[in-house]
């Protein structure tokens, strides 16, 4: 069974920035992917960024800019770094991690963007 930690969320006023870090350790095969994803109230999940074990990486457009995704997939870890933070980018945070075709979740982190 993979395991996802995640860690880094909090509170932060608007502009400000935060740090989220991803491990995943369990799993039997090679990780594919490892990505974010975030959900919030009433809203439907979306993709914020992924990296690939090719080193291929995708960021939703509405944080380009001001989001980037790094790690090291073959070290199992993944970072978030958001800068220039804004309310609506408040939302629980889940890290992705896609091994041997299977996709496996953190339990999210909640990111709160407020004054």
């Amino acid at each position: 069974q993979v395991q996802v930690v995640e860690s880094g969320g909090g509170l932060v006023q608007p502009g400000g920035s935060l740090r989220l870090s991803c491990a995943a350790s369990g799993s039997r095969f090679s990780i594919n992917a490892m990505g974010w994803y975030r959900q919030a109230p009433g809203k439907q999940r979306e993709l914020v960024a992924i990296i690939r074990s090719r080193g291929s990486m995708y960021s939703a457009d509405s944080v380009k800019g001001r989001f980037t995704i790094s790690g090291d997939i073959a070290k199992n870890t993944v970072f978030l770094q958001m800068n220039s933070l804004k309310p609506e980018d408040t939302a629980v945070y889940r890290c992705n991690v896609v091994a041997g075709m299977i996709d496996y979740w953190g339990q999210g982190t909640q990111v709160t963007v407020s004054s």
